[in-house]
């Protein structure tokens, strides 16, 4: 009875030893290409649903999708705000899905392409600060980032995971589109409904 469970012990220590022959050192393990971290930051970035919010959509048969000759630009810097209801508490969304309206006030989504009026400027520390302590810019003392912009799930993004996503955003076409400032909720301008409406 004991030779068996010694024999499974055995294979399973040589199972072992083999598999560690097989792994290369933390050390000897090769960085990614660029080309990696691009293909690796466009599927985060897809997965993640960025375009979601930071892509200005066209309406097609299917619905909005988004408008690939502006891709995570942000809000558009020359598309005006519908009238705002008095929401009652609702949170809206604009027909680009790129402004919302909420308790917050309105918030823009970033233009997010490597142009100076998106992340052309920022270092990868300011894009690792912005998502993993939700700062505006990436810059320790402003603003926390507004809502919808979920960066409390995404702080959970590892160092490498980061690092693909920025190395994409870098890899874009820049697109010149300076989004608006945020307005604070006590600056909203509301249009009153009547409760006939």
């Amino acid at each position: 009875m004991k030779k068996p469970i010694m024999l499974v012990c055995l294979l399973t220590l040589a199972a072992c030893d083999l598999q560690k022959k097989n792994e290369k050192p933390e050390a000897a393990r090769q960085a990614p290409s660029e080309e990696e971290l691009i293909k690796r930051g466009k599927y985060l970035v897809t997965i993640g649903a960025c375009h979601d919010c930071h892509s200005p959509k066209v309406m097609t048969p299917n619905g909005p999708e988004p408008d690939t000759t502006r891709l995570l630009s942000g809000h558009p810097k020359d598309e005006p705000l519908a009238p705002i209801p008095d929401n009652k508490g609702w949170i809206m969304f604009s027909g680009t899905l790129t402004s919302f309206v909420g308790p917050w006030g309105i918030s823009y989504a970033a233009n997010l392409t490597p142009h100076e009026t998106g992340t052309g400027n920022w270092t990868f520390e300011q894009f690792k600060t912005a998502i993993r302590k939700g700062k505006y810019k990436g810059l320790e003392g402003t603003r926390d980032l507004l809502p919808p912009m979920p960066w409390q799930m995404y702080r959970n993004f590892t160092d490498d995971d980061l690092e693909a996503i920025f190395t994409y955003l870098r890899s874009l076409p820049p697109i010149d589109n300076l989004v608006p400032t945020a307005i604070p909720p006590n600056e909203v301008q509301y249009q009153l409904t009547s409760n006939n409406e």
